[in-house]
């Protein structure tokens, strides 16, 4: 299975997953009024919404270059990756900062804190169970040591959305548990009010977190891996004496790079040698490393 096929069946399983956990916390928001309830059923719902973006551009970054998009649409993932992002922190994190302020002057008690907390339980076991299909496939992905240096150095944009949506909700549902039994237990809705501000609070810098990752991948990055070593292998085997003097490498979309090197040929027959050498050496990179789509390829001298 393809890493691009491996986020799909991640995003999949995510969507039925906050699709039945985002019934469950609208009903149970609207039986006991618990605003923690309402900041959960929005970050749930947006979730929804963000693994459908996620999905429509993986659909739409397959699309076959033409006149004006040379190097084709891969970068559409990125983008709707980005506006998941904008998503998240509007619709899940403003809205429920704002819902749970708007609590805090309110009068209305918690009802019903037993059902609450119970969807809250059920919410948790079934994210759980989602997240916990993120993590390995991230494992299997993960070449830089901890989660973090992953969540800084991928390229897999719609894999670390899942992973931060997956992240959040788990976080948000135990702030929600937390202040729902804390209302219950002394009978302030404060708690309850605080905790949808503490979720909406999280939706936010997880979201800034995200954004500025995709924002690099969006810009230009290079790829995660350094393919200066599959290169310069390429070329020791199919054009030996030759040298790299300059490499550049682009994240052309998920799982797709473009490559663009100068080398110094050293010694060389004629013009046509030339030229079958190197189209040797960029099958022999495309071998190596077959996330690289696009190579370029220009002769020089080191002086």
């Amino acid at each position: 299975m393809s890493a691009h096929d491996g986020s799909v069946k991640v995003i999949l399983f995510a969507l039925g997953a906050n699709f039945g956990i985002a019934l469950s916390k609208l009903g149970g928001a609207l039986y006991t009024g618990s605003a923690s309830l309402v900041a959960e059923a929005i970050h749930s719902f947006v979730d929804c919404a963000n693994q459908l973006l996620l999905l429509w551009g993986g659909k739409v970054s397959k699309k076959a270059p033409d006149a004006t998009h040379q190097l084709g649409y891969g970068r559409e993932a990125f983008f709707w990756s980005f506006m998941v992002a904008i998503f998240l922190f509007t619709l899940g994190g403003i809205f429920s900062i704002y819902e749970g302020v708007h609590k805090l002057h309110g009068e209305e008690g918690l009802e019903s804190p037993g059902v609450a907390l119970a969807i809250l339980l059920f919410g948790m076991a079934l994210e759980g169970v989602s997240f916990t299909a993120c993590l390995k496939e991230v494992k299997e992905r993960n070449r830089f040591g901890s989660y973090w240096a992953w969540f800084r150095k991928t390229t897999d944009a719609d894999l670390l959305v899942i992973f931060t949506e997956d992240l959040a909700a788990m976080v948000g549902l135990t702030m929600a548990a937390l202040c729902v039994s804390a209302a219950w237990y002394t009978g302030d809705p404060f708690w309850d009010a605080l905790g949808s501000i503490l979720i909406g609070t999280l939706l936010v810098v997880m979201a800034a977190l995200l954004g500025s990752e995709i924002k690099s991948l969006i810009i230009g990055e290079a790829p995660s891996r350094d393919l200066r070593a599959e290169v310069e292998a390429a070329l020791a085997t199919r054009l030996p004496g030759a040298k790299v003097l300059n490499l550049i490498a682009l994240m052309t979309g998920p799982g797709e790079v473009m490559v663009s090197y100068k080398i110094d040929p050293g010694p060389v027959g004629t013009a046509a040698e030339l030229i079958a050498a190197i189209n040797d050496v960029e099958a022999d990179v495309r071998r190596r490393a077959p996330e690289v789509r696009w190579q370029f390829v220009e002769p020089d001298t080191e002086a």
